[in-house]
């Protein structure tokens, strides 16, 4: 099986089970509890696994080992990013029963948005190979403000993105169930469609995913350049954002050391692309050193208890790029 069925077999998974994960599982929309959280978690991550085996009998152990490291680190600095959705869906006051229909049409979003940049850096890198360079230091770059910044107050309200589309969609300041759109009175008289704050808050989580697509999508392409691995790898560790969203939501305090260890991870992988030509890196190194640095980062974020605060408001417990 070549890599344009095991694409073909790809795509027919993904839109069959995000088909049955809308229309059968979670239709009409329900707040997802911590335990079937955890159980959907398991089931995607194990879904990607399953599909690495596939690449593994097919493709050989070379391709295998890089779309696991590809997947890990993509899953990665993917977590990163709910910390984010976190805020931006306090922010917006989202119904936690709302908040998986959002994550789920921000997932189609990401679907597309994803196959663009991918292919528009591969193609880019092929014909620019200079552009490794500016990869790299963009990943130290971030991984560096990331492990410098602060926590502090997040309010996408206020944010450029959300003050420009106010401003090109009419909206309404009321949520109206589970619908995006809704007929309201129109200033002239008469009705017109408008935006509600659902819709708004998909708008930043779209916004938001692009921007993290910045981080994200160096950091695989400095593994690989092999655009199916680098598509298949993003795209399982997206799908199962969602329900380790509504299990991270839940342990939020666990994850206080995170951040630090991501940041080691763009560091690390923006050095590798730097000392590409000069210090060959193999592929299970890369992802020893990622493993090592998740699982070290974790397990400090757990047995490392936070220092007691004079004011325990001024902390936020997500962490915000």
């Amino acid at each position: 099986m070549n890599q344009t069925w095991l694409f073909g077999l790809f795509i027919v998974v993904v839109l069959g089970l995000l088909a049955l994960d809308l229309g059968l599982f979670h239709k009409g929309g329900r707040e997802i509890k911590f335990r079937e959280a955890i159980i959907w978690s398991s089931f995607w991550i194990a879904l990607a696994l399953a599909f690495n085996g596939v690449i593994l009998l097919n493709l050989g152990h070379d391709a295998a080992l890089t779309f696991l490291t590809s997947y890990i680190v993509e899953l990665s600095l993917s977590v990163d990013n709910l910390f984010v959705f976190l805020l931006i869906f306090s922010a917006f006051r989202v119904s936690p029963r709302l908040q998986h229909r959002v994550l789920f049409w921000g997932i189609l979003g990401a679907l597309l948005m994803r196959a663009v940049c991918i292919g528009a850096g591969v193609a880019a890198l092929h014909r620019f190979e200079w552009l490794t360079y500016i990869f790299g230091l963009i990943l130290i770059y971030s991984g560096i403000k990331a492990a410098l910044e602060k926590d502090g107050d997040f309010d996408p309200n206020k944010g450029i993105v959300v003050n420009f589309f106010r401003k090109i969609i009419p909206l309404t300041d009321q949520f109206h169930g589970d619908h995006f759109f809704v007929r309201d009175k129109a200033p002239r008289g008469g009705t017109r469609w408008v935006a509600t704050p659902l819709f708004l808050t998909l708008l930043v989580v779209e916004v938001s995913d692009l921007i993290f697509a910045v981080d994200s999508i160096p950091a695989v392409l400095a593994i690989t350049t092999d655009p199916f691995l680098v598509y298949t790898s993003n795209i399982f560790a997206i799908l199962g954002l969602r329900s380790i969203y509504f299990a991270l939501a839940r342990v939020v305090d666990l994850f206080r050391y995170l951040k630090y260890g991501l940041s080691v991870v763009l560091v690390f992988v923006g050095g590798k692309i730097l000392l590409a030509h000069y210090v060959y890196i193999p592929v299970s190194l890369s992802l020893a050193v990622i493993l090592s640095t998740m699982g070290i980062a974790t397990l400090a974020s757990i047995f490392i208890k936070p220092r007691p605060s004079a004011d325990p408001e001024s902390t936020s417990p997500a962490h915000v790029k």
